[in-house]
């Protein structure tokens, strides 16, 4: 059974850091593109940023110059590091993998953490 587990959360205040961390652990054959997205309350959940296998980045526009994207393939871990945060950053943050187990691919979310920027 593989499994994501996010980790990092809290509270922090305006133009703050906090980073996010996601460890994949079970019976793990092989990790395509990582991810984080988020979702505030009321609204739709939404694309942060991801990273394929080889390092390749994406980011949504509204965090761009302050959110950094990277993975640790031989721990199975992808960290968000936050900056410059802001009240609007405020969500749960969820990780998800595209991840192979035992006998297919499958795309598994972690459970998500709290971030709350206040002003």
């Amino acid at each position: 059974q593989v499994q994501l587990v996010e980790s990092g959360g809290g509270l922090v205040q305006s133009g703050g850091s906090l980073r996010l961390s996601c460890e994949a652990s079970g019976r793990i054959f092989g990790i395509n593109t990582m991810a984080w997205h988020r979702q505030a309350p009321g609204e739709q959940r939404e694309l942060v940023a991801s990273i394929t296998s080889g390092g390749s980045t994406n980011y949504a526009d509204s965090v761009k110059g302050r959110f950094t994207i990277s993975r640790d393939n031989a721990k199975n871990t992808v960290l968000l590091q936050m900056n410059s945060l802001k009240p609007e950053d405020t969500a749960v943050y969820y990780c998800n993998g595209e991840i192979r187990g035992f006998t297919r691919w499958a795309t598994y979310w972690g459970q998500g953490t709290q971030v709350t920027v206040s002003s």
